[in-house]
This record gives structure tokens, sequence and C-alpha cells, in this order.
């Protein structure tokens, strides 16, 4: 299969994640596409082909004679999409581009003036959907670029190269990708995630996140008697959100500039609770913005009385450049392979994480591909086939290596 059929073969698969679940995969259907996987790699000729009960998929190509004492080199991509957008049901479509907006449908529209990066795929195919769910690029672009190179690799045994292994992974939206992740098995020297956005780009720095839940807790009276009695738990979590800095959120940010994101609220008058998550590249700078949100919450408390805030913050994942900056012949070996193919290399921070930044941290050097992909977690989201192809042949080289 060519690898825009098979990545429009893996968007059939709803695979939305569901934080809220407590298993592992978080949601049925990525079990579902895991299977899928899983055989397909069979087919291809990977050995050791493994979906094991937490949903993981892994592969493995031997070493060629001569190269079984070379480093073993992994390539990851995740299976799940946001939750943050309608995920099953999605409607592909391939628009042969020749400049100008793409008409989604539903009212919904790719305009040239707002998505630079489309302007560059003029004379490409585009594969967008239909305006009502988001398309599944990230990561399924990545996982049919892998399993593309794969196939490419085995149908080609004149081909040198060392050992190589595949992983797919479940519930990286989430953060949880990297949790059961068998680094072990997979054995490898160096990793990469293809896990990005727009062609060229290679990611080696990433947010240090964390997520932030805010309890409020009110009290409630009828309102015709409430006066002086009333602690209204909604507006007091208005307030919160009113204190936090407005400048510095995702819409207001960019580059190496972090921020504080509301992503979620609920609540009445009883109890009322928001959810956040907080980004920086910089280590002292990330302590702060999480300072910062505790003292906001104890200040409330103090004007409110204690127990009307309650404030719970948890480390997501850290910036990875720290891990992967001894061993930068792995950026190397990725801007070699990409101008070999004809891609300029493009070396960004990701505003974000990836699974390859916990596995960076439990000693697998894991760094960020781009997918060629762009507006990910939105029904604008797009990718040029020629851009998937092209990352195959960047894999293929780096599989070489």
């Amino acid at each position: 299969m060519t690898v825009s059929e098979r990545f429009l073969k893996y968007v059939s698969f709803g695979t939305n994640s569901d934080e809220s679940s407590e298993t592992c995969p978080s949601t049925p259907s990525q079990l579902e596409l895991g299977k899928y996987l899983a055989e397909e790699l069979k087919q291809i000729g990977l050995t050791d082909v493994e979906l094991d009960k937490d949903g993981y998929v892994y592969g493995f190509i031997p070493a060629t004679p001569g190269r079984e004492n070379d480093p073993s080199v992994g390539f990851i991509a995740h299976m799940d999409t946001s939750n943050a957008v309608k995920g099953d049901g999605i409607n592909s479509k391939i628009v042969s581009y020749n400049g100008g907006d793409i008409e989604l449908g539903n009212g919904i529209s790719l305009e040239a003036k707002n998505f630079p990066y489309l302007e560059k795929w003029q004379g490409s195919d585009i594969i967008t959907t239909d305006g009502t769910t988001l398309l599944g690029a990230d990561d399924k672009a990545g996982i049919a670029e892998i399993f593309t190179a794969c196939e490419y690799i085995i149908n080609h045994p004149e081909i040198s190269h060392g050992r190589i292994a595949v992983g797919i992974t479940p519930d990286e939206e989430i953060g949880r990708g990297a949790d059961r992740f068998d680094i072990k098995k997979f054995a490898c020297d160096w990793a990469y995630t293809v896990d990005g956005g727009e062609l060229g780009e290679i990611e080696y720095e990433n947010f240090n996140g964390a997520s932030a839940k805010i309890k409020v807790h009110g009290i409630n009276i009828h309102p015709g008697s409430a006066k002086n009695k009333m602690k209204n738990a909604s507006l007091l979590a208005a307030e919160f959100i009113n204190m936090m800095p407005k400048a510095e959120t995702p819409s207001n940010t960019e580059g190496y500039e972090g921020f504080y994101h509301l992503c979620d609220m609920k609540g009445d008058e009883t109890l009322a609770e928001l959810f956040y998550i907080i980004r920086d590249h910089d280590m002292e700078k990330f302590t702060e913005r999480k300072i910062f949100v505790r003292n906001l919450a104890n200040y409330l408390n103090t004007v409110y009385g204690d127990g009307t805030f309650e404030c719970e913050i948890k480390d997501s994942y850290f910036n990875m450049k720290e891990k992967i900056t001894p061993h930068m012949h792995i950026i190397d070996n990725a801007v070699n392979a990409m101008k070999a193919c004809g891609v300029e290399p493009m070396i960004v921070p990701i505003r974000g994480g990836t699974d390859g930044a916990r596995l960076s941290f439990e000693g697998l050097p894991c760094p960020n591909l781009s997918t060629g992909g762009a507006n990910f977690h939105g029904v604008q989201e797009f990718v040029p086939v020629q851009a998937m192809e092209r990352m195959v042949e960047v894999i293929v080289t780096l599989m070489k290596n």
C-alpha cells in the first residue's frame, strides 16, 4: 500500500482517547486499531510483532549481516487522537490543490491567508476533513510513514541497516503514552517519534508541562434568602480565572513563551472545577508558574475562607533538551537525512510534549520528527500526500544510517 492509502485506512478508525477512563488503552477503539496495526506489521514482514495487553504495538526488523553490532534505532508514533474534537465518522477527502482556499463543507474552509503552510503545497494533493471532525494526521500520518518505510526496507534486502524497532503507543494525547512503554523490550540506542507538524521540523526541546485542577467549594442558599449567606462557587471560579495573567495564554504566546491554558470548566453554586495546563520551556519559569497558581488559590482562601479553593498540580513531563544534548549526533542524523531527501530541516521547539520527552527521561533519547501535517486537533487539520511521501524517504534514510 502507498502511504496515503495506509493513512486513509487508519483514520477510518475513530480513536479519541479519554482522560476520564482508568483503563489502558483508555478507549476500546484504540485496541481495535492496535489489532489491525499488529496484523499489518506481520504481513509486512516484521518479526516478534506483539500487541500487548495495554494496547502497545511492537515489531522489529533484524539487522542485515555484518551490522548486528550497530546501534539499534526505533521509530514511534501514537494511535489515539485528541478528544478536543470529534474523531470518529471521519469523512476525509483528497483535494488537488492549485492555490487559494479549500472549501471543506459545513461552512468551514481552509483559508490560505490564515494557513501559509497550505500555500507551499500548490500542485499537490491535500487530505482534509469535511469540516465536522478532526482528520487524525496527529498521529496516524506518523504511523503510515513508519509502516511504509518498513515495507520499503523489507522489500529491498540489498539495503544495509542495523536493527530497527517500531513502537505504536495508545493514549499519548492524554499524557499516558509512555506510561507502560516497554523500553527493555524495545532495546534501542535511540529513537525518533514521528509526531510533529510541518515537513522538515526536528524537535528536541519541548515544554515542561503540568496540569492544575482547581476545586471551588461554595454554599448554596435559596436565592430569595441568600443575602450575606450564599457563596456561589461558579462566581468564585470566575474570579480565579479573571486573576490569571490574560496575556499568558496560548493565543497570545509563541516560540519559547510559556502559558496557562484553561482547557475545561464546570460548576454550579455548590462546586465548580477548573482544569488548566501549565507550560514553559524554562524550568525556573515553569516552577514559578506552578507557585503562582498555588499562591493565587491560597490568597483567595484568605478572602473567602480556608478550604474554599483546592489546588492540585501534577507534573506531566519535562523538557527533553537536557537528555538529548549529550547525544546530538541523533539530531545531526535527522538533519542530514532530510537534506539528502530534499527537505529543508527546521529545528524548532515543541509547544507541547510527546512520548519522546517522557522516554528520553527514562533512558531512551527520543527527539521528534515532522509528519507533514498541520492544524492538529481541529476540523481544519490537513496533510499533503507529497509531504507524507517525503517523510517516508527520510525515515528510510535514517533506517539505513
